[in-house]
């Protein structure tokens, strides 16, 4: 009976643990991509104008999250695009989970340093905060080899971020 209350606690240890480091781990994000391969593609990241009077702190960490938005959804896009009408034991799958993997890991971390921009407005920033925790919910399913449709809604989660960041970046004069 000791052995098992034992286990328990370690149990519930690891998994406090685990909470903490996902809660404290950088994130990032992924594009309109589907496993499935119905999503609309990925979400197209241009340089968009920049008004004279643009909040400083908010052209710094908007720039910032363009490029994560471009970089991220470029390599989750392969691993969607490779994974359609596959699985996880297929070497391209792999091969791209990985790629995609470190891709969100390193988007997450600038995301969640562009949210941490001195004097950026919270309407920028908190949607960053949540869009690179949900790029880490993503990172995790990918790692764990959770299947399409679990991926495909925090996808969508993420990008309903990316798009509320998109705006407020553009209220603040700047694009993202």
């Amino acid at each position: 009976m000791k052995a098992f209350h034992a286990r328990e606690r370690s149990v519930a240890a690891s998994v406090l643990a685990l909470g903490i480091g996902l809660t404290l781990a950088p994130t990032a994000f992924a594009d309109d991509y589907t496993v499935d391969g119905q999503g609309a593609g990925p979400i197209q990241v241009a340089a968009g104008p920049t008004s004279d009077n643009a909040d400083p702190a908010a052209l710094q960490a908007c720039d910032a999250f363009a490029q994560v938005l471009d970089t991220s959804s470029s390599y989750y896009g392969d691993f969607a695009d490779s994974f359609e009408g596959s699985d996880y034991a297929d070497p391209a799958v792999d091969t791209s989970n990985v790629t995609g993997r470190t891709a969100l890991r390193q988007s997450a971390a600038v995301a969640m340093q562009a949210a941490q921009t001195p004097g950026l407005d919270p309407s920028i920033a908190n949607p960053m905060r949540i869009w690179s925790l949900g790029a880490s919910k993503l990172l995790v399913k990918m790692g764990l080899r959770i299947p399409g449709d679990s991926l495909n809604s925090t996808a969508t989660e993420m990008n309903a971020q990316a798009e509320q960041v998109q705006q407020a970046c553009a209220n603040a004069g700047t694009h993202a």
